[in-house]
């Protein structure tokens, strides 16, 4: 699967490093800008979060360092990125490859099926667009840590395909630490789970799966995942504090309840979803 954005002909590998790369394209420093209004993209296929910068959540603040050369931790990294290997081929890194697809309509399905409704722009618009922004906080949340560290990603040492071979390049180049995918998929589980607290359990699972996915596509380290979900909790605790996204909170769960009554079913294939997560890497030494 290829995951492109247009961008005035030009085509891009989708990903959050494709926001910070836009920000500097346009002169800006993504870790000193302040947001735009909501409403049209500021970069191709992002939409402004609902904090500026100086209300992101200080990731190299707030974070440890990434795992030093001998460190039993970093034994645990690459210990985990070593079985995740196996995974490769498997209908789980097929997962990992659709979940490394911020790219909407697509995101916006990811947690469907744990949901047990869909989540698109028909349906669910105001939902929709707080998934889409904030992607944004929760991807600028990490960004601090990461160019600060700029820790080079688990296939530059063990040498293995990732499953977004097209973004290799660019990933080479951005650091791993902390991971602003899993910042963004546990920020969206959490913020699903107070909208269904029936379905928190499944949501949940599904953002720690979300995480996971980033080891089993060989693009991220364990405590890169651990990390990145450190930055969502962050970064969700301040959105708490804003109008703006709690109306829109307000909004979504009334959106929900109108799906539920109509008895809308989820807009992904749950069995085959199910399946992929059921594949784990071996426990084998």
């Amino acid at each position: 699967m290829r995951m492109w954005l247009s961008n005035r002909g030009a085509r891009l590998p989708l990903g959050l490093g494709i926001l910070f790369v836009g920000l500097l394209a346009q002169g800006a420093n993504p870790i000193a800008q302040s947001q735009p209004t909501a409403g049209a993209a500021f970069i191709p296929g992002f939409l402004p979060g609902y904090l500026s910068a100086k209300q992101l959540p200080n990731s190299l603040a707030l974070l440890p360092p990434p795992p030093s050369a001998g460190s039993a931790a970093l034994a645990l990294d690459q210990e985990i990125s070593k079985r995740s290997l196996a995974l490769r081929g498997t209908p789980r890194w097929a997962l990992a490859t659709s979940d490394a697809d911020l790219h909407f309509p697509h995101a916006a399905s990811t947690f469907s099926c744990a949901l047990n409704a869909p989540i698109t722009e028909l349906d669910t618009p105001r939902l929709y667009q707080m998934l889409r922004r904030t992607l944004t906080d929760f991807g600028l949340s990490t960004y601090a840590a990461k160019t600060h560290y700029n820790r080079p990603r688990p296939f530059l040492w063990n040498k293995a395909p990732i499953c977004t071979p097209e973004e290799q390049a660019f990933l080479e180049k951005d650091g791993s630490y902390p991971s602003g995918h899993t910042a963004a998929g546990w920020g969206w589980a959490l913020i699903l789970s107070e909208l269904a607290p029936e379905q928190a359990d499944a949501l949940l699972a599904r953002g720690l799966a979300f995480g996971e996915s980033r080891n089993a596509g060989n693009a991220h380290w364990h405590s890169d995942v651990v990390q990145g979900r450190t930055m969502a909790a962050a970064t969700l605790a301040r959105l708490h504090a804003e109008p703006t996204f709690r109306a829109d909170l307000e909004a979504a769960r009334a959106e929900l309840a109108v799906v539920r009554g109509k008895g809308l079913k989820p807009n992904r294939d749950c069995s085959q979803e199910s399946a992929a997560l059921a594949v784990k890497p071996s426990l084998a030494q």
